[in-house]
């Protein structure tokens, strides 16, 4: 993977994303959940993460704006994709705090929704992306 100049090895890059219930994988290590909403209708007995910070999702606006009535996509990605990384600023310590545990050697996977299938159009490809660029530059 190239960000800027520098080139990380996928194997000392310890941070995954996936669905929240994508089967779990014995090297996903800390999952975490990164969605605004907690999956209706999951008990707690059958999560599948580990923790869930709702702050690293789109805010309730970004997420009402961007899915609207019936989960259909209603705003542009590029939009999108703005605002949230507008919205990420503000969680810069959250996210330096897990580009330095993914440094320090602990695996993290990132989790979104069951419906979101894309990850390249999903706001955790952003978050990665986010935390990485941290590994780097610090």
């Amino acid at each position: 993977m190239i960000l800027g100049t520098q080139i990380l090895e996928p194997s000392i890059m310890p941070l995954k994303t996936k669905r929240w219930n994508d089967p779990v994988d014995a090297d996903d290590g800390h999952r975490l959940l990164v969605t605004r909403y907690r999956p209706r209708g999951l008990t707690k007995s059958d999560e599948t993460w580990n923790a869930w910070d709702k702050d690293l999702a789109p805010s309730i606006e970004l997420h009402a704006a961007a899915y609207g009535k019936g989960d259909r996509l209603t705003l542009n990605w590029d939009i999108y994709r703005q605002r949230y990384l507008k919205e990420m600023l503000a969680q810069k310590p959250k996210i330096q705090a897990l580009a330095d545990r993914i440094k320090a050697g602990e695996t993290i996977t990132l989790l979104c929704s069951a419906q979101c299938t894309r990850e390249e159009r999903c706001h955790r490809s952003l978050l990665r992306m986010l935390i990485e660029r941290q590994m780097v530059e610090r």
